[in-house]
C-alpha cells in the first residue's frame, strides 16, 4: 500500500516527469529543459521515492510509463497547460508600452532636444523613445524611424513636413572670455580671441561661415580665418562655454546657456537664413499615438 503523501513534490521535479513522459527519453527532456540527463534521472528517482511506485520502465525501445505513471500523466498535462494558460493570459492583459524613434542631428539632440526630453518622458512614462543621433539624412523604411528632425529648407518629397524652429545665427563668448578682452567693448573681443569654425557648413551650405556673418555684419579688421575648427556644431559651442573663443551660434540651441549666463551675445546682428528645424515623417505615421503625443508636447516647450 503506498504511504500517504503529506506535500506536493518539487514543482522541477513534476516538470520532469512531464517533459520524460511526452518524449519517452531523459535525454530528450533534459534538452527542452536545458539540463543534463543525469539531472533529469535523478529527478525521477526522487519523484518515484516521494510517491513510493515507480513511474517509468526502462525498455529497448526507450522509456514505458509503468500504470501508475499513466494514471498520474493526464492530470500532470492539465496542471501545466492550466499554468501556461494563465500566465499568458496575464502577459496578454499587460498594455503594450507605445515607442517613438526620432532621427536627429546630434548638435541639436545635445543642445536643444536633451535638455527638455525629460519633460516628456516624466509627462508619458509609458513611451519608450528611442533618439538616433546622425547627421546621415533620415531612412524611414531601413531604419524603422518614426520621426526625424531635419534641418533645410522644408521640401521632402513624398513625406510630411512642419515648421519647428526657425533658424537664426549670431556670435557668442563666455563670460569669462568677455571679460578678458574688454567687457565694455564687446566686439574688440572680435580681434583678440579666436574665432571657433563650425564645419557643418560644409555639410550645409545654408549655414553662415564666420566670412559670410563678418561681410554681412559690416565688422572689419577681423582676420576670419583664425582659429580652431570643429566638425560639429555643439563641440564648436561647448569650445564656446570653455572659454577657448566666439562661435557663431544657432539661437535655438544656445537659449538655455544664454538665460543661465554661460554664454554672453556679442553683436546684436545676426543671420536669418532660409533653413529651419522641421518635424518630418512618412504620412503613415501621423496617426501613431506616440507621435501624436510628442508632437503635442513639443508645442509646450517651444
Amino acid at each position: 500500500m503506498a504511504r500517504p503523501i503529506r506535500r506536493l513534490p518539487s514543482l522541477n521535479a513534476l516538470r520532469a516527469f512531464w517533459a520524460a513522459a511526452r518524449h519517452r527519453s531523459f535525454a530528450a527532456a533534459a534538452e527542452e529543459l536545458h539540463v543534463t540527463a543525469s539531472a533529469v534521472s535523478l529527478q525521477i528517482r526522487q519523484l518515484e521515492d516521494a510517491f513510493a511506485f515507480k513511474l517509468f520502465e526502462r525498455t529497448s525501445k526507450g522509456l514505458v510509463l509503468t500504470p501508475q505513471g499513466a494514471r498520474l500523466l493526464p492530470g500532470i498535462n492539465q496542471a501545466f497547460e492550466h499554468l501556461k494558460g494563465t500566465i499568458a493570459s496575464i502577459d496578454d492583459a499587460e498594455p503594450d508600452r507605445a515607442a517613438l524613434s526620432i532621427s536627429i542631428a546630434p548638435s541639436f539632440a545635445t543642445k536643444w532636444l536633451l535638455p527638455r526630453l525629460g519633460g516628456f518622458l516624466e509627462r508619458h512614462p509609458d513611451i519608450e523613445v528611442d533618439v538616433k543621433a546622425t547627421i546621415e539624412p533620415a531612412d524611414f523604411a531601413k531604419h524603422e524611424i518614426d520621426l526625424a528632425i531635419c534641418y533645410g529648407g522644408g521640401n521632402y518629397s513624398g513625406l510630411i513636413a512642419e515648421l519647428l524652429l526657425e533658424d537664426r545665427m549670431f556670435p557668442v563668448c563666455s563670460p569669462g572670455l568677455l571679460m578678458r578682452c574688454g567687457q565694455r567693448n564687446p566686439l574688440r573681443v572680435f580681434t583678440e580671441a579666436p574665432l571657433l569654425h563650425d564645419m557643418s557648413v560644409e555639410r550645409e551650405p545654408a549655414m553662415p561661415s564666420w566670412k559670410m556673418w563678418l561681410e554681412a555684419s559690416g565688422l572689419e579688421g577681423v582676420d576670419w580665418r583664425k582659429g580652431p575648427r570643429f566638425n560639429q556644431t555643439a563641440l564648436a559651442l561647448d569650445a564656446a562655454l570653455a572659454g577657448l573663443g566666439i562661435a557663431l551660434a544657432p539661437a535655438v540651441l544656445v537659449d538655455i546657456d544664454l538665460a543661465d549666463g554661460r554664454l554672453v551675445r556679442l553683436a546684436d546682428e545676426e543671420w536669418k537664413g532660409d533653413f529651419a528645424y522641421y518635424l518630418v515623417h512618412p504620412a503613415e505615421n501621423a496617426e501613431l499615438p506616440a507621435l501624436q503625443r510628442f508632437k503635442s508636447w513639443l508645442r509646450t516647450v517651444l
